[in-house]
């Protein structure tokens, strides 16, 4: 079988190894379609923290089972599916309590461990989500969309509520689809107009453009009257944009930070106890945001198939790296289809 691999930053490969034989309680799945994620494209240009090389990259996935035995959960040959991507220990302290997604060891495919990038990979039975019947390119960005909607579940969004989104590229736009869901009246913002432009489509409720030039004061003004946002989520990752964000948010407001950092913020933390913010973290998702995101997708209550810019053949990944490490700033969502 073929399979793809950072054999070193800027490097990408199409090599060729066998068919891996499914261990117990494992599966044999083909895949059809895996996105390409920010940590993936951190690894092409190596700036990604916990990258190692050679790397098979990718867990935005959507695949058809193979072969599998009896299990627990129903799933059989034929079925397309999806998979939970987070190795978790079970032993540590996170995993004791419940918390599979802040695993204190967690290994998550593509970046601690191999990714799902080849014609053929095997994983866990209990790991299988099934997709219950989705379009395999919507299947591939139900993982993503896991990730901004698990952090928007932190916030407790109530109906009518003013939600800012600070960052419109995939994670961003996912978690303000998300915020819909829960009823709020949901903004976003960008240093791209390019990008806030393409979320018209989404019938968001306003956008700002943070120009540098008091886009932000303006949008505070315009769609909050000063008062500020009832929820901010951080979706960038960006020492700059979480200041933004404490700024943004109303007093009692709530922050929810998605984005990953690789830098320190040196800022006036008092203003956290002025204005009595809830900050809180997400990390990752768990098995039940991939089950409700695949039922709301099939009930009708969301388009993920519009964030998808580009498609490629896999034969053709070092040209979507590429052509993605270029074009971030226009690129949402590249599949690469297998």
């Amino acid at each position: 079988m073929e399979y793809i691999s950072i054999t070193k930053p800027g490097l990408v490969e199409v090599l060729t190894k066998p068919v891996p034989v499914p261990g117990q309680d494992e599966a044999l799945l083909k895949l059809m379609y895996g996105g390409i994620c920010g940590s993936d494209l951190g690894t092409y240009r190596g700036t990604f923290a916990y990258s190692s090389y050679p790397c098979i990259p990718g867990h935005e996935i959507s695949a058809k089972i193979i072969e599998i035995g009896e299990n627990e959960y129903g799933l059989k040959s034929g079925m397309d599916v999806t998979v939970n991507p987070y190795f978790n220990c079970g032993t540590c302290y996170s995993c004791r309590r419940g918390f599979l997604n802040c695993c204190m060891s967690n290994k998550t495919m593509g970046v601690q461990r191999d990714g799902g990038f080849s014609q053929y990979f095997t994983i866990q039975n209990k790991r299988i989500i099934d997709g219950k019947g989705l379009d395999p390119k919507t299947l591939a960005l139900i993982e993503p969309f896991c990730i901004g909607y698990h952090g928007v579940k932190k916030a407790d969004i109530r109906k009518d509520e003013k939600v800012l989104v600070i960052g419109a590229g995939t994670v961003g736009i996912l978690a303000a689809m998300s915020a819909k869901l829960f009823g709020a009246k949901v903004y976003i913002c960008d240093i791209s107009k390019e990008k806030l432009d393409y979320t018209a489509r989404f019938n968001f409720d306003g956008a700002i453009l943070n120009d540098g030039h008091g886009g932000l004061e303006e949008g505070l003004k315009k769609y909050t009257c000063d008062d500020g946002f009832d929820v901010v989520i951080e979706a960038v990752g960006n020492p700059q944009t979480f200041q933004d964000s404490i700024n943004m948010a109303a007093f009692c407001g709530r922050v929810v930070l998605i984005g990953i950092a690789k830098a320190n913020l040196d800022f006036f933390f008092t203003i956290i106890q002025k204005k009595e913010l809830k900050v809180f973290g997400s990390r990752n998702a768990l098995t039940e945001d991939f089950v409700q995101l695949i039922s709301y997708c099939k009930e009708g209550k969301v388009r993920l198939g519009e964030i998808i810019t580009d498609i490629y053949s896999f034969r053709r990944a070092s040209q979507a790296f590429e052509h993605f490490s270029k074009n971030q700033g226009s690129v949402l969502k590249l599949l690469l289809e297998f």
